[in-house]
């Protein structure tokens, strides 16, 4: 009985790992420009080097990697992330142009979502205007929950994060927020150079956190849509 029972445990370890893996594999996190009088004042892309390094090499001659280097506000990163990529997100120009900078996050479609977040390349605090625009309308997640209803949206700088650690140029939000079950997942960027505190139209994001699972780099070439999730739906929430 005794060596059932170890089984038994053995094989929950091992589906639970599997479901966790799964859950990781198929969040992605898809960048768009919402454009549709082709203003061209909109650029969503993840682009390497310009995230927050998570154990990045480093080097202090220029030809062999001496050492690595992590920013103490992401010592945890997204470990597909092999190119310390970052999501930048740009609106050019005024608030008032019909466009956004975005990014739908695939594969949560009917899952439980108590916590999102992300890093934000910003120093010091959320209180100072230095780095990527903060505001309390931009960047943010809007939540559709499943089934329908009413929307909800987080930003950047309300409701206050319940994790704000900062580090050397970063610093890691998190918001606890009512379990919802998720039809959509996305973050929106459309405020310009004309909204402060920055006035600054620009935003360097990384490691996207959905319920303590990060998504720190573009999505695989190819990669299909995780099964049962839709084409993006941003043209019905604009």
């Amino acid at each position: 009985m005794k060596l059932r029972a170890h089984l038994a445990s053995v094989a929950i370890l091992v589906l639970g790992t599997g479901a966790a893996y799964a859950w990781i594999d198929r969040l992605q996190a898809y960048p768009f420009e919402f454009d549709p009088a082709n203003t061209f004042l909109v650029q969503a892309e993840w682009l390497a080097g310009i995230g927050c390094p998570t154990n990045a090499s480093i080097s202090h001659d220029g030809s062999i990697t001496t050492g690595s280097f992590s920013d103490p506000a992401c010592e945890t990163g997204d470990p597909r992330d092999r190119r310390n990529e970052g999501l930048l997100l740009v609106k050019t120009g005024p608030t008032a142009n019909f466009a956004a900078a975005s990014v739908e996050i695939k594969g949560a479609r009917g899952e439980i979502v108590t916590e999102v977040g992300y890093d934000i390349w910003k120093p010091d605090s959320l209180g100072e205007p230095a780095g990527s625009h903060c505001s309390n309308g931009a960047p943010r997640f809007d939540i559709t929950p499943f089934g329908g209803g009413a929307a909800t949206s987080i930003g950047c700088s309300s409701p206050p994060p319940v994790v704000e650690a900062s580090g050397d140029g970063w610093l890691r939000l998190r918001w606890m927020i009512p379990a919802i079950k998720v039809e959509t997942l996305s973050i929106v960027f459309d405020e310009g150079q004309d909204t402060g505190p920055d006035n600054f139209g620009l935003v360097v994001l990384d490691n996207i956190d959905v319920n303590d699972t990060l998504v720190g780099a573009g999505p695989v070439s190819g990669t299909e849509l995780p099964p049962g999730d839709v084409e993006p739906i941003w043209k019905e929430v604009w």
